[in-house]
């Protein structure tokens, strides 16, 4: 969600690996549900420390804008295999960037937050405040680059693999999800919490600073100002809770925190990631890191089951693709941009680390 003139207002991505090797922007469908397949790869990358495999494929997709017919892809995706120079350490991210220079946002964190990530000594010995300082540092550059970010920027959803572990830091509302294997049962986790004012936490943390929070309906005199609860994000998505300045009709963020926004800083939108470290089992079969034009309208299960039905991910990029598009067109008469990175875990197993071995 971005502005208050849409879910993510407001480029065209090229990726990083360790081999600079770029993925193409891809139209799987048309606006008409018409199936377009086209060249797209699928990778490999070792995990020697624990002996197993990362399999992952990925796809962006523009939103379709019939009002904005040539607007860019604002999301940007970043894959870089090897951080570092070490074959344990692997960064998946996506960045949904909003507002009149949201493709500026996104492309440039992007390009930075891994860069700044590789290049912090910290990384492997404390690598939870090596990564928020990544964060940090990230929308301090943004800053003072010379992109206009007052009322733009980006969310950020990004993944590490370190060994056998996996570090989810994340600002925004994009999601990453991991699949268990419960009995016959796929289930879905989330790695992340979505940072939007439906959560009482997060509510309170910007009405603390001084955030006005109030729907589009509110702020327009439709609905009573004075009621301060909008249900969940599933009932509530379509008129969600945003943030203005006080007796202001701006940023208007359905989101808390974020990189760039620098506007939306002084009402409490922040880029202090929320970062979470999960140990992965023989159980996990695959994460997925995707942007908010795919979670608006499915669930993470259901992205989870959609997943597990296709052995081959880029068939199951494809799958979610086309049912976020057929989602988007049944309840309005857009789409959001969508991007999508799924990653396999294989050949994982109970392998104890010997002493003072490093992943």
């Amino acid at each position: 969600m971005g502005c208050a003139h849409g879910k993510s207002c407001g480029h065209r991505p090229r990726s990083s690996d360790s081999d600079s090797r770029e993925f193409q922007e891809v139209s799987q469908f048309s606006v008409h549900g018409k199936h377009i397949l086209t060249e797209r790869s699928i990778e490999f990358v070792p995990v020697p420390s624990r002996n197993f495999r990362l399999e992952y494929s990925v796809l962006t997709q523009r939103g379709y804008y019939p009002d904005s017919p040539d607007k860019e892809n604002e999301d940007s995706f970043c894959i870089r295999t090897q951080v570092q120079g070490n074959p344990n350490l692997h960064f998946f991210g996506v960045f949904d960037g909003h507002g009149l220079f949201g493709a500026q946002c996104s492309n440039f964190v992007r390009d930075r937050l891994v860069d700044i990530l590789a290049n912090d000594p910290r990384l492997l010995d404390d690598p939870v405040n090596a990564y928020s300082s990544a964060f940090v540092r990230t929308n301090h550059e943004l800053h003072d680059s010379e992109i206009d970010d007052t009322m733009s920027g980006t969310t950020a959803i990004t993944v590490l693999v370190v060994g056998d572990k996996l570090l989810v830091a994340n600002v925004g509302d994009s999601r990453a999800v991991i699949a268990l294997k419960v009995g016959d049962r796929v289930l879905a986790e989330n790695l992340s919490s979505d940072q939007t004012p439906f959560r009482r936490d997060e509510y309170e943390r910007v009405k603390l600073c001084g955030a006005t929070v109030l729907s589009l309906d509110q702020l327009v005199g439709l609905e009573d100002p004075d009621i301060q609860t909008w249900g969940d994000e599933e009932s509530g998505g379509s008129d969600p809770p945003r943030l203005w300045v006080q007796n202001g009709t701006y940023p208007g963020t359905a989101f808390t925190r974020s990189i760039g926004d620098s506007t939306a800083e002084g009402i409490g939108v922040i880029a202090d990631p929320e970062v979470c470290t999960v140990q992965l089992t023989p159980d996990h079969l695959f994460f997925v890191v995707a942007s908010d034009g795919v979670f608006e309208f499915l669930s993470s299960q259901a992205v989870v089951d959609m997943v597990a039905s296709y052995p081959d991910p880029r068939d199951a990029c494809a799958a979610i693709a086309g049912e976020s598009y057929k989602q988007w067109l049944a309840h309005e008469n857009r789409t959001d941009d969508i991007t999508i990175i799924i990653v396999h875990v294989k050949d994982l197993r109970n392998v104890p680390m010997l002493q003072g071995q490093h992943p």
